[in-house]
């Protein structure tokens, strides 16, 4: 069953970053609403369109749902701040090497 939605009184600044959101991810706006209110649903635990939740596939091992690229930034950040805690110091950095090629020349 599909269902019809309409949101009336969106403020047009809303509606402006709504078409630059849908512009950056290569979708029409109405792509870009469905993506977001799929997204919406299975944060809330609804299955998306597959019958799973958004971002999710089933383990072909296992059978369990697998969910994928559900993190943010911040906390791939901190998870490589807990395995790497000090920074390696034997090796050269980075700019070093390049400034030891610039120079080489």
């Amino acid at each position: 069953m599909v269902v019809n939605l309409s949101i009336k009184g969106v403020p047009e600044s809303v509606a402006v970053g709504l078409r630059l959101r849908a512009e950056r991810n290569h979708r029409s706006l109405q792509g870009e609403l469905m993506a977001i209110v799929e997204r919406a649903a299975a944060d809330a635990g609804w299955p998306g369109p597959t019958g799973q939740p958004e971002g999710a596939t089933k383990s072909p091992r296992s059978g369990s749902v697998v969910r994928h690229g559900t993190k943010t930034i911040e906390q791939i950040a901190a998870e490589h701040r807990a395995r790497f805690p000090k920074p390696i110091a034997k090796l050269p950095r980075s700019v070093d090497i390049i400034r030891d090629m610039r120079d080489s020349r």
